[in-house]
């Protein structure tokens, strides 16, 4: 009887042993059909995760070795975030300009009539030069409207040259290697830098944006304050123009 009882134990045993693996395999060849046929990015959590810890417990200890590993890493391809090539590129298509800016350079070729392509290397500048000096960069292009309507070799009956008409003569400390060099502020690249700099120091001197504009247009014995409301309205059309790719505002 007790052989009997053994040989009993046995075959449940081996019953169960042969239950276990089936489990465990037919859980693998499902999530492998998963795998294949690939998952729905969009959703958050998969079918997967619906099956119990138990269960995967049991496949990982009955499967063949190495399967449940192989099965995971399919699994995970099948799930894995897809990026699409519009979440990658770039908020513009613009080169160096950004959305507005591009914006801003299309509105002012319209009403100054003056190169699109020509205007990019001034535009491009006054973003970085904005960002350097924590000013609004069409705060930037208000001045160059205001002072040169967008000519870069613009020269004055006093001699300030350039997009921001940069007085040479009293700024040969913000010209660098430059210095002393005739026609170094005719770059517009330059120049944009250069004029930021000159602004950048009067708002440091007499501590407000009006005081500031009105320094660098020489006027600060202006009360009325005519110079920085030309600049400042100016700069209302600009913010229109590049809020919006429809927006006309009138020149």
């Amino acid at each position: 009887m007790k052989q009997v009882n053994h040989a009993h134990r046995r075959t449940d045993q081996s019953g169960g042993a042969f239950l276990n693996f089936s489990y465990g395999a037919v859980l693998a060849a499902g999530l492998l059909a998963l795998a294949t046929i690939g998952i729905d990015p969009g959703q958050p959590e998969p079918v997967l995760a619906t099956v119990s810890p138990q269960a995967t417990t049991l496949a990982d200890a009955s499967a063949t070795p190495g399967l449940m590993t192989t099965v995971r890493k399919a699994v995970k391809q099948a799930v894995a975030p897809r990026h699409t090539p519009t979440q990658l590129a770039s908020t513009s298509d613009e080169g160096d300009l950004s959305v507005e800016m591009a914006r801003v350079r299309d509105w002012v070729a319209s009403h100054y009539r003056v190169s699109s392509d020509g205007l990019e290397p001034a535009l491009a500048a006054a973003e970085e030069a904005g960002r350097s000096r924590g000013f609004d960069p069409l705060l930037i292009v208000a001045i160059m409207a205001v002072e040169s309507s967008f000519n870069p070799r613009a020269v004055s009956h006093v001699g300030a040259q350039g997009l921001m008409q940069v007085m040479p003569k009293y700024h040969q400390d913000k010209l660098g290697a430059r210095r002393g060099k005739k026609n170094a502020l005719f770059d517009p690249e330059f120049n944009v830098k250069v004029g930021t700099q000159v602004l950048h120091e009067g708002l440091s001197r007499y501590g407000s944006l009006p005081r500031a504009l009105q320094y660098y247009n020489g006027s600060l014995g202006d009360r009325s304050l005519r110079y920085t409301r030309k600049v400042m309205a100016l700069k209302k059309k600009l913010v229109a123009a590049a809020s919006s790719p429809d927006s006309s505002p009138n020149g």
